[in-house]
């Protein structure tokens, strides 16, 4: 029996992650019985402090910190312990994490061999990421780290063909190092959890499903466009952090979802707005554009940035018109759904994790 060692994302209840801690561990599971490999998977969590997230954010940039060494020093109580064996398999669920370093300084002075796979959310990379923002010439150092982040995972895995570009393009990190897989992401407990939703009566509602405030998803462009339409109500849903039980209700009510982001490296919102019965808008760039059917994408310029928008503002009230006369006529989402599935799932992921156990 080979281990697999879970380094879980901090979980917090506004966002996918509680859910993905939840689930994760029990997929993977599952397909190792499907796939007839003898594994026991293992939780390492950290300790989680009072969060105080960043404006804008969803988690305290000190306290992710606090959660990731912890992680950190319990990885290394177990290798002390004797628990860590040859050729055992770590999942860091978010490959910005110090700790794979000291965990590679620890495989390699006791010995140990171990392979070690890393999920790349966002970083520095990304010009509309947090880090990113920044902006290199305050930050020399991150450019440098994600390369030696890269480089010490065996397997580099992204959600997404447009996530991949742009990391290369961000660190120029060459491919000697870690090996680049496009995996989808760990989801598919999602239509299974927003089933119970589908079937609660539609309204005249157009949902925003991101974070707000986040200069990267550009509200206010949603805002404006409310303006344009005063029998539909517009909501910007995370203005108030909701229970995820009101979340999902919010989207089952919903004919439409609506994104204008400037990151998106899988999209999370629309997809479940998708699964609960709701008209995805979104912009054709990101990972929006290898995601979805072209009749759900409308031209990037129109939302390139709030002047780009004043631009062409004429054109996407146009559009969102056409949009909702059809969503309030019916729309069948499934091919849609369809096309969207391979992305919230974890099969290749797995596949990567079992490959030389």
């Amino acid at each position: 029996m080979k281990n697999v060692w879970l380094l879980h994302i901090e979980s917090v209840e506004t966002r996918y992650t509680g859910q993905l801690r939840h689930h994760l561990r029990q997929q993977i599971e599952h397909a190792a019985e499907d796939c007839v490999v003898n594994v026991r998977v293992i939780d390492i969590d950290g300790d989680v402090p009072d969060q105080i997230p960043t404006k804008g954010a969803f988690l305290d940039f000190a306290a992710t910190n606090i959660f990731k060494s912890t992680q950190v020093a319990e990885l290394a109580r177990r290798f002390q312990r004797g628990e860590v064996k040859p050729n055992d398999v770590f999942v860091f669920t978010d490959a910005w994490h110090p700790g794979v370093h000291q965990l590679r300084y620890m495989s390699a002075l006791l010995p140990i061999p171990v392979r070690i796979v890393g999920l790349w959310h966002a970083g520095h990379y990304d010009p509309n990421d947090f880090l990113g923002r920044i902006g290199p010439q305050h930050v020399p150092w991150a450019k440098d780290m994600e390369r030696a982040l890269f480089k010490a995972y065996d397997v580099n895995a992204f959600a997404t063909q447009a996530h991949i570009d742009l990391f290369r393009k961000g660190p120029g990190a060459a491919e000697d190092g870690g090996r680049v897989v496009k995996v989808g992401w760990p989801m598919e407990y999602l239509p299974r959890l927003l089933e119970p939703y589908r079937g609660m009566p539609k309204r005249n509602l157009v949902l925003f499903p991101h974070r707000v405030p986040a200069p990267e998803k550009q509200v206010e462009i949603f805002d404006d466009l409310a303006n344009a339409f005063p029998d539909w109500q517009f909501d910007a849903c995370q203005r108030t952090p909701l229970s995820k039980d009101t979340y999902h209700r919010r989207l089952a009510e919903a004919r439409v979802v609506f994104s204008g982001s400037l990151q998106e490296t899988l999209g999370i919102g629309c997809y479940e707005g998708v699964l609960s019965g709701a008209v995805p808008v979104v912009p054709d760039r990101l990972s929006y554009t290898e995601m979805y059917p072209e009749e759900f994408r409308y031209p990037s310029e129109w939302t390139a940035s709030w002047e780009d928008y004043l631009r062409h503002k004429p054109q996407l009230v146009d559009h969102l018109r056409g949009v909702l006369a059809r969503a309030e006529a019916g729309v069948d989402l499934e091919p849609c759904r369809q096309q969207l599935t391979p992305f919230f799932s974890g099969e290749a992921l797995y596949n990567e994790v079992f490959e030389k156990l």
